[in-house]
């Protein structure tokens, strides 16, 4: 691993009306690239690529091409967003923009490649949609070959008056797609086929639900393909699932609070990632304004909390720990800045570096 490594960060580079009813003033000017020391844990800005609103980032297998969602409600006069790709200089950190196709549904908010590099699969959650792009021999886009729209609500007035699809994850054997429902407190499953860029219900268990008002938000899967991890965001919890990777289905194990005991202030989830070792689980909340780490006992699938960092900012919405497990980045959206962290893998705590950089309104940071 090279001692000096590129990262990038999406934000909000304009006004966007978020489903709370609260209007966050985007502050950045697209995508943020920075270079970061594993030495010294400094982060040294690079090129900033400008685009819209370029929220959530995600990278293809060979890690030459980054696509990015446009998180809007409009384009080229359709209720849409979009989604844009660009072939990455990694010598430079320049990215070079390629084409940009509609999203077919209303801010995009989380995206990623499948494992063969054939196909873009993006979550839209104000519409409530899931949509695949098939990916063209050069890198760019083709238009949507799948759309899928989700229907129903669940029990929170202002959050899940209707289907709010929030991001989407595949298994390891790039046999299922799993697409968290916050606004139906469900997480869809699907089967993909991404030679023909198809999705399709899963027959064995096309989705699982959760608890009423709980609003499933993020998933991950644990290296060893047995386990899931799934984060709540409207009533902070974390639920950990037995995965059948045959028939694509998931069954609940245990459900923990992502806050300490006797919290009372407000608070929601965004992110989940677990570490590289597959020992420790991370989640982040929004107005706690921490992450919560968990241990995870890989033969029972149950979790136990560690602890609770701040993260050094206000409003954690995305982090990344890095490929060796050493560091991870946050990126507090409200306070404007990503902060740097080291991690003991024996321990599964963190400790900040000092090292922090200002960024406007960051939302997404990706490793390369």
């Amino acid at each position: 691993m090279p001692d000096r490594q590129l990262v990038f960060v999406g934000t909000y580079s304009e006004p966007i009306l978020f489903g709370t009813g609260q209007v966050l003033q985007g502050k950045g000017q697209g995508i943020h690239a920075f270079w970061f020391d594993r030495t010294t844990g400094q982060l040294t800005p690079g090129p900033v690529t400008k685009t819209r609103n370029p929220s959530y980032l995600a990278f293809d297998p060979s890690r030459r091409l980054l696509y990015a969602v446009n998180e809007f409600k409009e384009y080229e006069g359709m209720a849409s967003g979009a989604v844009s790709a660009f072939r990455i200089d990694a010598k430079t950190g320049e990215l070079a923009f390629l084409n940009q196709r509609a999203s077919q549904g209303t801010d995009p908010c989380h995206l990623m490649v499948d494992h063969t590099g054939k196909c873009v699969l993006v979550a839209n959650f104000a519409s409530g949609s899931v949509a695949v792009l098939p990916i063209m021999a050069d890198g760019s886009l083709a238009e949507a070959s799948c759309v899928i729209q989700h229907q129903g609500s669940s029990v929170n007035p202002t959050r899940q008056r209707g289907p709010h699809a929030h991001a989407v994850e595949l298994d390891a054997a790039n046999r299922y797609a799993f697409v968290p429902e916050l606004g139906v407190d469900r997480v869809m499953i699907y089967r993909l086929d991404p030679a023909a860029g198809k999705l399709s219900p899963n027959p064995d268990q096309p989705w699982i639900s959760m608890r009423p008002g709980a609003g499933p938000r993020q998933i991950a899967f644990h290296p060893d393909g047995k386990l899931a991890f799934l984060i709540n965001e409207l009533d902070c919890t974390m639920t950990s699932y037995r995965y059948d990777s045959a028939r694509g289905a998931l069954e609940e194990i245990q459900t923990l609070s992502t806050l300490p005991a006797g919290f009372t202030g407000n608070s929601s989830c965004a992110a989940v990632q677990i570490a590289p070792s597959g020992k420790f689980l991370y989640g982040s909340n929004r107005g706690h304004n921490t992450l919560a780490t968990y241990r995870i006992d890989a033969a029972s699938g149950k979790m136990q909390i560690v602890g609770f960092q701040p993260t050094g900012g206000a409003i954690p919405r995305n982090f990344e720990v890095d490929a060796e497990g050493a560091n991870l980045a946050a990126a507090n959206q409200e306070s404007n800045n990503v902060v740097i962290f080291r991690l003991d893998n024996a321990t599964g705590k963190m400790t900040p570096t000092g090292s922090e950089v200002d960024v406007g309104t960051p939302v997404c940071i990706r490793f390369l």
